[in-house]
């Protein structure tokens, strides 16, 4: 596989293989901090790649009784209230709908913990006396959920709102830990997704997973990408395949944990697809927990993603449209 680093203007894979120090630098960042109210709804406010910690968030705690809502918007919802606790998220902290929806939560009496590296959201964090976590600049948002998603993880459990991860941590960061494996893996896959339209499926628990390749395939490699989840895209989506107008492959993310019923779906749909004369990879995710299957999962993610962006000789890094997009909006 001949590969030209050099397109790699930003050095995207030293970022990709930090993943298990981002989580180590997270937990730090957020010892000792604890939510002090009575909690009965879990709020995250955030776009982009700083929703993807409120999205992760609410696959790991899929059968919390406290529920997890994701706010990717300008307003928040009516029913925010003194009884939510709610992480406020912006890598930049310029996001201006989530600057939006910090102005509307202060007015809650929600406890506030805010997540970012700096700008005004900073500002606001001090003005409003919120709990504030500073997380390292320097890297692109999507790239930053280590630093993102674990003091969220570390605050639930200093707060006695989830049960002790601590073991679950460690065998994420130590499956984290095995690089070499994940890159061969995924320059394998790599390969064979070149100039083709990647569609990812999963089942609906680890939707995140379905949702974040498609989104490291939209911003690493600058190309189309699309993911639904099993057992819904049974009842619709499926129908697409009767009348193909690109040259798509599939991507099944499995889970030895899979509901049985999803698992029979998942073969079946392989099977017709398979028919219908497109390729189809099955990933079947593994780790000694959920917290590790699902950061197991966005780690060869993130690897496919890059090894494809060399191959296309696109640097993984910028996002030039999305720059482009802010700046007309503020003219």
């Amino acid at each position: 596989m001949d590969l030209d680093y050099s397109v790699d203007k930003e050095d995207m894979r030293s970022v990709i293989k930090s993943m298990a120090e981002q989580i180590k630098e997270g937990l730090k960042l957020s010892e000792g901090i604890e939510a002090v109210g009575s909690i009965n709804r879990i709020f995250i406010c955030g776009m982009g790649g700083s929703a993807l910690p409120g999205d992760l968030l609410k696959s790991y705690l899929y059968n919390s009784k406290i529920p997890v809502i994701v706010v990717k918007d300008y307003h928040i919802p009516k029913y925010m209230n003194d009884k939510s606790l709610v992480f406020v998220i912006s890598y930049s902290g310029n996001t201006e709908e989530t600057i939006s929806a910090y102005r509307e939560v202060m007015k809650t009496g929600a406890e506030i913990i805010v997540i970012t590296s700096g700008g005004k959201l900073e500002e606001l964090a001090k003005m409003n006396d919120d709990t504030l976590i500073k997380v390292p600049k320097g890297i692109q948002p999507r790239q930053a959920i280590g630093y993102q998603f674990f003091p969220i993880l570390n605050i639930l459990q200093n707060s006695n709102i989830i049960e002790n991860v601590q073991e679950d941590i460690k065998n994420t960061i130590a499956i984290l830990s095995k690089t070499s494996v994940y890159e061969e893996n995924a320059k394998n896959l790599a390969i064979k997704l070149q100039n083709r339209i990647p569609v990812i499926y999963s089942s609906n628990k680890l939707s995140i997973l379905a949702e974040k390749w498609k989104i490291s395939f939209n911003e690493n490699c600058k190309m189309p990408a699309f993911y639904n989840v099993f057992p819904e895209m049974n009842h619709n989506e499926m129908n697409g395949y009767l009348n193909l107008n690109g040259d798509y492959y599939v991507i099944i993310i499995k889970d030895e944990d899979d509901n049985q019923r999803i698992r029979k779906r998942m073969k079946i749909f392989k099977d017709l697809v398979k028919e219908k004369g497109i390729d189809v990879a099955e990933m079947v995710i593994r780790g000694d927990s959920l917290l590790a299957k699902i950061f197991s999962g966005i780690y060869i993610g993130e690897w496919v993603s890059y090894y494809l962006a060399l191959l296309l000789e696109q640097d993984p890094t910028p996002v030039d449209i999305v720059e482009d997009f802010k700046k007309r909006l503020n003219e």
